[in-house]
């Protein structure tokens, strides 16, 4: 899966992918406690697949949250490099409303 698709995978997507790794493993324990053989091989495959996804999901989530990052970093950089006193003006507005809400206590 490219940065591309990765819109196509939201949080409720990641969410249930880890529900899903969670309730198997869940089975697998269950299921290892008193039986063994075929069963526990279908759970344990059941939850190497999962698992799988799950980490494929998020190291595109985590690349692709890299990437817009340092889009960021970069537009922010432009941006002050063009309009350096606008910068200035709103990195002083900033710091003076946290020193007020510092002060304040």
């Amino acid at each position: 899966m490219n940065t591309e698709n990765l819109s196509d995978v939201t949080k409720d997507q990641l969410i249930h992918d880890f529900k899903a790794v969670v309730a198997d493993a869940e089975a697998l324990l269950k299921a290892t406690a008193g039986q063994g053989g075929e069963t526990v091989a279908t759970i344990r495959a059941r939850v190497e697949e999962s698992l799988a996804t799950a980490k494929v999901k998020m190291a595109d989530a985590q690349a692709a949250l890299v990437d817009k990052t340092k889009a960021a970093a970069k537009a922010t950089d432009e941006y002050v490099h063009v309009h350096p006193w606008q910068a200035i003006g709103v990195a002083a507005s900033v710091g003076m409303v946290i020193g007020l809400l510092i002060g304040r206590r």
